[in-house]
C-alpha cells in the first residue's frame, strides 16, 4: 500500500499524463470504477511517464500503474457519494501553478508551445479535466485520513523500529533565502487597459450587449474566457480579496465597476449567490508589461542585491523591506518546501522542480547570493528574484535530533497508510469493479480482482 499512495501523491504534485498521446493504437476500456473508467492509454501514457521521470517501478510496472489508478477512481467514486468537490477556482490556481513550473522546465513558454504544438490556452483546456480529478481524490484521501496525527511517542518508536542497517539516508539539503521583486507595469499601459475594459463595460450595461460574449472575446482570463468567462461554486476566499469584495457587493444580475487586482482590471456580473458560495462572470483586461518595466525591475534588485553586498542591509532584513513575495519576505526570505513543512530542501528533488537552479547553487559557497535573475511568478508573470544560500546540510543517516520532521512526517505517512488500507479494503467489497482479464496476472496489493471476497 505504501507505494499507491506514494505514487498518486507524486501523480498530483506533477503533472501525470501531462505528455503527448501514446501513438496510433486502439484504446479500450481496461476498467471501470463505479462510474469511472480507465483507458488502455491512461496506462501507457502514465507508465511512460514515470519511467521518464526516473521512478522505479517493478518489472510489471503497468500492474503498478493500473493499481494507482484504480485507487484513484475508487476515491473519486466514494469523492461523489460524499458530496466532495473543488471550485473552478482551485481547479485555475492548480492548473496555473503546473503551467508555471513546466514553462519553466521547458525555459520558456514559446518552446513549451513548439514542443506541444498547441497554445497555451488550448493546453490547459486539454488539461483541466484531470487536474480536477487529481484535485477531488486528493481532497477525498485528505478527508480519509486529514485529521491523523502522530505523538511524539509515536515518533520515537517509529524511530526505534528501524533497524540501524536501514535508516533513511537524507540526501544533501539547502536552505535558501531569495528577494522577489515584480516589474511596476508603467502609467500609460494601465490608462490603456483600464480604458479597454471601460468601454466594455460601457458597451453591456449601455448598449445591452451579452457579458458572456464579450467575455469570450475580449477577456484575457484563459481559465474562463471559453465559458464566456463564467466561474461556478466560487467561495469566499478562493479568488483575490478585491475580487470576493466587488462580487459579494452584487446582486444576481448586476455588473459592478471596474475594479482592479494584482491581475490587471475586473468588470464583474454576479450570476447567483448561495451563501458564501456564488457563480460569476467576468472580463479581465490586463495592463501590457514593457521591456522598459523589466529593465526597471532588474536595475531596483541590482541596488538591492549591491546595498547587501556592501553590508549596509542584511538579506534578511533586505527580504523584509523590498520583497513582493508574502509568504517568504517575513521569513528573512526564506522558502518554505511545502512537501516537508520546512525550510529545508532535498537537492535531488529540488532538481526535479529546477535543474538550473540546482547547478546555480552548487556553485555556490555559504552566505553567497546570486545576481538578480528573471522567472516566471505563480501568474505566469515575469519577475525577478535573488537567490541567498543560507545553509548546505551534506548527506547523512537519518536522526532524531537533525531530522525530528523527517521522521515526524515518515511515521505519519505510515499511520495514513494503514488507516487508507483498512479503507480500501472496506470500500472496494461496495463499489461497482471491473477488471480487463489481461491484468489477472496482476499480484496487486489489495484485492482489487475479487473484491466481494
Amino acid at each position: 500500500m505504501k507505494r499507491i499512495i506514494f505514487f498518486f501523491w507524486i501523480c498530483v504534485i506533477s503533472f501525470c499524463g501531462f505528455a503527448q498521446p501514446a501513438g496510433n493504437v486502439l484504446d479500450k476500456v481496461v476498467g471501470v470504477v463505479g462510474k469511472y473508467m480507465i483507458l488502455k492509454s491512461d496506462v501507457d501514457i502514465q507508465l511512460r511517464d514515470a519511467r521518464a521521470g526516473g521512478y522505479a517501478l517493478g518489472p510489471n510496472g503497468d500492474c503498478e500503474i493500473f493499481e494507482q489508478l484504480l485507487y484513484q477512481k475508487l476515491l473519486l467514486a466514494q469523492a461523489e457519494k460524499d458530496s466532495v468537490t473543488v471550485t473552478d477556482g482551485e481547479v485555475e490556481n492548480e492548473l496555473g501553478r503546473r503551467m508555471s513550473f513546466y514553462i519553466q522546465k521547458f525555459g520558456s513558454e514559446e518552446d513549451m508551445v513548439i514542443f506541444y504544438g498547441k497554445e497555451i490556452n488550448l493546453l490547459k483546456e486539454d488539461f483541466r479535466k484531470e487536474i480536477k480529478e487529481l484535485l477531488i481524490a486528493q481532497k477525498m484521501q485528505q478527508k480519509v485520513t486529514g485529521e491523523l496525527k502522530v505523538t511524539p511517542a509515536e515518533i520515537r518508536a517509529f524511530f526505534k523500529d528501524i533497524p540501524t542497517d536501514s535508516l533513511p539516508l537524507i540526501n544533501s539539503e539547502v536552505e535558501i533565502g531569495q528577494i522577489v521583486k515584480k516589474p511596476e507595469i508603467n502609467d500609460k499601459a494601465k490608462t490603456e487597459a483600464r480604458e479597454k475594459i471601460s468601454a466594455l463595460r460601457k458597451r453591456v450595461v449601455e448598449g445591452g450587449e451579452s457579458f458572456a460574449v464579450l467575455a469570450t472575446l475580449y477577456s484575457e482570463d484563459p481559465g474562463s474566457a471559453q465559458k464566456g468567462g463564467l466561474y461556478e461554486n466560487t467561495c469566499r476566499g478562493q479568488f483575490v480579496p478585491e475580487f470576493d469584495a466587488a462580487a459579494f457587493r452584487l446582486k444576481p444580475g448586476e455588473i459592478s465597476e471596474v475594479i482592479e487586482t494584482a491581475y490587471g482590471y475586473h468588470v464583474i456580473m454576479l450570476v447567483a449567490r448561495r451563501g458564501d458560495c456564488y457563480d460569476s462572470r467576468h472580463i479581465l483586461i490586463s495592463p501590457k508589461m514593457t521591456q522598459e518595466d523589466l529593465g526597471k525591475c532588474k536595475s531596483f534588485l541590482d541596488s538591492v542585491h549591491d546595498l547587501i553586498k556592501s553590508g549596509k542591509i542584511k538579506f534578511c532584513d533586505a527580504a523584509a523591506k523590498f520583497s513582493d513575495e508574502k509568504e517568504t519576505k517575513n521569513n528573512c526570505g526564506l522558502m518554505i518546501n511545502q512537501g516537508a513543512g520546512n525550510t529545508r530542501f532535498d537537492l535531488e528533488e529540488l532538481g526535479q522542480m529546477d535543474e538550473k537552479l540546482v547547478f546555480m547553487l552548487d556553485k555556490m559557497e555559504l552566505n553567497d547570493m546570486s545576481t538578480p535573475l528573471p522567472y516566471l511568478n505563480r501568474d505566469q508573470k515575469q519577475a525577478f528574484r535573488i537567490f541567498y544560500l543560507k545553509t548546505r546540510i551534506p548527506p547523512h543517516k537519518a536522526n532524531l535530533k537533525d531530522d525530528y520532521q523527517k521522521l515526524q512526517n515518515l511515521a505519519q505517512q505510515q499511520k495514513q497508510q494503514k488507516v487508507m488500507q483498512e479503507w480500501i479494503n472496506k470500500k472496494i467489497k461496495t463499489t461497482y469493479i471491473k477488471i480487463d482479464p489481461y491484468y489477472n496476472q496482476c499480484k496487486f496489493n489489495n484485492n482489487w480482482l475479487n473484491p466481494k471476497s
